[in-house]
């Protein structure tokens, strides 16, 4: 059975998009997040501490069995298994951010992840559905993404400025700046910068190639403005209580 489970023969195992194992995976995510945030002023301590700590565990160990599948497999190819996919990268950025409790990475991290892992989770291109390995560590790895960014603002007590906004999309612009050349060096398409996803998804409205990266540009700045607006009305309420 965990061998079958770990093959790379998809259309055993086909994803059905809000079937009710995506659906499921989606309530369950949706779970996590309400009582992280429900419990987040009993997170104290050495229970802080231990949630760090599981966190950055189910990071490194979702990237991890990631590229042992692929490799066990004889699948792995550096068009795929490069961290330059969006998500992969904010496992990266989001395990860092765990670490050194950097506020720059934080800021970067925060939207580049929560723009992309929480829409992932509700549209994702994903080619193996329940009870599949690849099922269960995607929503894992994106459901801790998101956990990791709102750790840091509900548990720690990061805040965002609108200085925040403009760095994180300055980094971002950068790293596809990056992942576009080795997309050109590779043969790849990481952050979808050569054509749009395979399965369904939102990019399908946002034009053709290359019309579709000027639409993402646009999203991205809309998207990263409505994760600030929380953290502005925030303080804004707050003079207004002084």
């Amino acid at each position: 059975m965990i061998r079958e489970v770990l093959n790379f023969r998809q259309e055993e195992y086909p994803f059905e998009l809000f079937s009710a194992s995506h659906l499921a995976a989606i309530l369950v995510s949706v779970g996590c997040i309400v009582g992280l945030y429900i419990f987040r002023e009993r997170v104290q301590g050495s229970v802080k501490g231990l949630l760090k700590w599981v966190l950055i565990i189910l990071l490194v160990l979702s990237e991890v069995s990631f590229q042992v599948w692929y490799g066990l497999n004889d699948q792995w190819d550096v068009t795929i298994n490069l961290p330059f996919q969006l998500c992969s990268l904010s496992l990266y950025l989001c395990t860092i951010m765990l670490i050194s409790s950097n506020y720059r990475m934080f800021e970067i991290s925060f939207f580049s992840s929560m723009s992309g892992a929480f829409i992932a989770i509700v549209t994702p291109e994903l080619f193996f559905g329940f009870p599949h390995f690849r099922f269960f560590q995607f929503f894992l790895a994106h459901l801790s993404i998101v956990l990791s960014c709102l750790y840091m603002v509900w548990i720690e007590g990061y805040r965002l400025s609108f200085g925040s906004v403009i760095r994180a999309f300055m980094a971002l612009n950068v790293i596809a700046v990056v992942a576009y050349a080795v997309n050109k060096v590779a043969g790849a398409n990481y952050m979808f910068l050569m054509h749009k996803p395979y399965n369904a998804s939102p990019i399908d409205y946002l034009g053709e190639y290359p019309w579709y990266l000027l639409s993402l540009e646009g999203v991205s700045v809309v998207l990263f403005l409505i994760l600030y607006a929380p953290f502005h009305l925030f303080k804004k309420n707050r003079k207004g209580e002084r």
